[in-house]
């Protein structure tokens, strides 16, 4: 039943939404009951004390005897002050009780909600409860929300007030009481009005949660069928984006890591392929010059020049099974780099010497440039040598014939800048941004490069990378290209220490 996050997700909010409103309406109804019984508390305090003073004031005697006297025969003098202030309070009821307890007279809707069982005189009043006398005997005064000790049926507010003569004697009280049916009709009422109102607000919520639920979890389920699709090795499916939230931005980079799946999963057929190609064509090459020679079909004086071409096609698997290698160890993270300080500007020019024949072959316009004759970095020089040869090999293979080939060495800050530019077919632009992905091959059609197999430019990006440097490319496409890369400038303590190094004289010499 709750295995769907929608469904734990509607019974946590809607239970929520109820634990607060029974918790609201809990603590409406303390406070409301508390205000009332304050309020009428206070009201019959006023009453009885003022029913009090009067009586006191108007009685000048000090004995009990008398003063009971005096209250039968001016009972109704009394009775008419009893009503008018009984009025404060709604059903309030004042009366008052002598000496033994009896109730003498009352002001008001009168006792009503007596007790069947209530104890009654001979001359029919009904008697105070015990307790009651001798609370107000002793502390003068009582005041209490419920039965009244088994007076009443039901719960009562009251409020008396204990009259004595200057000796201390107990002459009676006056008592203020009302019942708690309207109390208990208006917190019904406020009952009722809160639970319509929170089963409409509810329904409200609830709906609203529902759509908004729904708009969280539907990408959620699309993203769910997509996984599985990518399972299968489907890479086409895409989760709709809506909005911009933090939800959008989950969709978006779901649609992205699916976009960056079917390019890897392009490109590792791409790569299959290549190699496969690269790896079929030269062991077709010597296996069939083997099998001429072996068979007397190639003449012997031709031996030599056949010979010569199974030489270059095992060279040629040789690299290839090394850039495979290089990879697996770079992935793995075997390969370690070697920090040293050397002259990048020699290594530029000697990496160019090295292809004066292609140069010649391909009537290049060289331009060489370094800012200073010697600019020192802190690399392993043989990573660098891989990268910046193999970078300048693509330059010349893509090359137009007599077009401009440049290497330019610059220094910015605390950072050497290697750039090769050549004018030539250039990059497709939909391909600048993958230029450094494994695998990929931008001359699919190996009209030019027929030896590479798209794993040169991964491995220069991550051997810089491995530096902490950058590398880029920019090409208009077919018309010029240039690949440029960061090195960091040798510190001038490191050139210090690397001079001491060279001209430090043997121990034990002059």
């Amino acid at each position: 039943m709750f295995k769907s996050v929608f469904t734990k997700y509607i019974s946590v909010f809607a239970l929520i939404l109820l634990m607060s409103f029974l918790v609201l309406t809990s603590i409406l109804t303390s406070l409301v009951n508390t205000y009332n019984t304050d309020v009428k508390m206070n009201a019959m305090a006023d009453a009885a004390y003022s029913v009090s003073v009067f009586l006191q004031y108007d009685y000048e005697h000090s004995d009990v005897a008398t003063y009971e006297d005096y209250l039968y025969t001016q009972g109704s003098r009394v009775m008419p002050v009893m009503d008018l202030l009984s009025t404060n309070v709604d059903d309030m009821v004042l009366w008052f009780v002598d000496s033994l307890g009896q109730i003498v007279f009352t002001g008001g809707s009168g006792l009503e909600d007596v007790e069947e069982h209530a104890v009654m005189a001979e001359n029919g009043r009904y008697i105070l409860p015990q307790s009651i006398r001798d609370q107000l005997a002793a502390e003068g005064m009582v005041s209490e929300q419920g039965r009244l000790d088994g007076f009443f049926r039901m719960d009562h507010c009251t409020y008396g007030i204990a009259m004595k003569t200057s000796g201390g004697e107990f002459l009676g009280a006056v008592i203020a009481s009302t019942g708690s049916e309207g109390m208990s009709e208006l917190l019904e009422a406020m009952n009722k009005t809160v639970l319509m109102s929170t089963l409409w607000i509810m329904l409200a919520a609830l709906v609203a949660v529902y759509f908004i639920t729904e708009r969280l979890v539907a990408p959620l389920r699309s993203m769910s069928r997509a996984a599985k699709s990518f399972a299968r090795g489907q890479f086409d499916a895409r989760v709709p984006v809506v909005g911009s939230d933090e939800i959008a931005e989950l969709a978006e980079a779901f649609n992205n890591m699916a976009e960056n799946l079917a390019k890897i999963d392009e490109m590792q057929r791409s790569f299959i392929a290549n190699v496969s190609h690269d790896l079929r064509t030269p062991m077709t090459t010597i296996s069939g010059f083997i099998d001429g020679i072996l068979s007397g079909a190639i003449p012997e004086e031709k031996r030599e020049y056949y010979l010569g071409v199974i030489s270059g096609e095992v060279r040629r698997l040789s690299r290839l099974v090394s850039a495979l290698l290089d990879i697996s160890r770079m992935q793995a993270g075997e390969r370690k780099f070697t920090m040293a300080n050397f002259d990048v500007c020699e290594l530029a020019r000697q990496i160019l010497i090295s292809f004066e024949q292609k140069i010649e072959d391909r009537k290049l316009d060289v331009t060489f440039e370094c800012d200073l004759d010697r600019m020192e970095v802190s690399a392993d020089r043989d990573a660098i040598h891989q990268v910046l040869y193999n970078i300048c090999d693509n330059a010349i293979k893509f090359s137009y014939e007599g077009g401009k080939y440049e290497i330019r060495i610059t220094e910015k800050e605390k950072k050497i800048s290697v750039s090769v530019f050549n004018e030539g077919i250039g990059i497709p632009e939909a391909d600048v941004s993958r230029i450094f992905d494994r695998f990929y091959k931008s001359d699919k059609s190996r009209g030019l490069d027929k030896t590479g197999v798209g794993l040169g430019m991964y491995i220069s990006r991550t051997i810089i990378e491995a530096h902490g440097e950058r590398i880029w490319a920019e090409s208009e496409h077919g018309k010029w290209c240039r690949f440029t890369f960061t090195l960091p400038k040798a510190s001038p303590l490191d050139k210090l220490k690397n001079r001491d190094d060279h001209t430090a004289k043997p121990l034990g010499k002059e």
